[in-house]
């Protein structure tokens, strides 16, 4: 379903116009459940197209939006690789959020062009602020955000100096590969990803901005440009 009246607003004259995105998961609760969530608590997201089929979306006058967000498990006979082809292809951007968390799942999400694939167990303000991050926002500008605030001064402080793996392995890492995927798209040994990944964390913990879980490298990554 299109939502009423769904257009860009802006906070104010400087203010970054709003994220427009729509949804696409044919469980009608759900979706509701994701679009109350959208209106109440991510101010700086404009859902302006919500649809539980997929010829609801791509027949909507407001598609496409900045960022579609997609199921990976639809009822229809629409394969994940063809809608998210066919987002890409119209402009938006493309993350698909699965109960089915799989690896072979997220790597057909991943090769058609979607920028990233979250889990549905995750908590709501951790998938917008990986939305958030894919869209290229500093997520220290965020509004609403559930995380704690960086220690005094971190801000100032210049990004770790990583080297040309380390990076590689980051950007890999936080738009949803596993280590052993980052691995494989690097052509380097599972242990060598994994020190890569080790490293990078260990740096930002050196300057005193926390990395140790993947929803806080998907914030470093947002913040320092890794994901833009």
């Amino acid at each position: 379903m299109t939502i009423p009246g769904a257009q860009v607003e802006t906070a104010g004259p400087d203010a970054a116009p709003r994220i427009r995105i729509a949804i696409l998961d044919d469980h009608e609760v759900l979706l509701d459940s994701l679009a109350s969530w959208i209106a109440g608590n991510a101010p700086d997201f404009d859902l302006v197209l919500s649809a539980n089929t997929w010829l609801q979306l791509v027949h909507s006058d407001n598609f496409p939006t900045d960022l579609v967000l997609l199921d990976f498990q639809l009822k229809e006979p629409v394969s994940i690789e063809a809608r998210v082809r066919t987002c890409r292809a119209a402009g938006a951007k493309v993350v698909v959020l699965s109960a089915l968390d799989s690896r072979e799942s997220r790597e057909r999400a991943l090769a058609a062009g979607a920028a990233a694939f979250l889990s549905k167990s995750l908590p709501m303000r951790e998938v917008m602020d990986a939305l958030r991050g894919v869209m290229g926002v500093n997520l220290a500008d965020a509004p609403q955000r559930d995380w704690r605030p960086l220690p005094v001064g971190a801000a100032q402080q210049s990004r770790p100096k990583l080297s040309a793996g380390e990076a590689e392995a980051f950007r890999l890492y936080v738009t949803g590969l596993s280590t052993t995927e980052v691995a494989g798209r690097m052509n380097v040994q599972y242990e060598t990803a994994k020190t890569y990944l080790r490293r990078v964390r260990e740096k930002y913990a050196k300057v005193n901005r926390p990395a140790s879980k993947k929803t806080e490298l998907i914030r470093r990554a947002a913040e320092d440009g890794y994901l833009s």
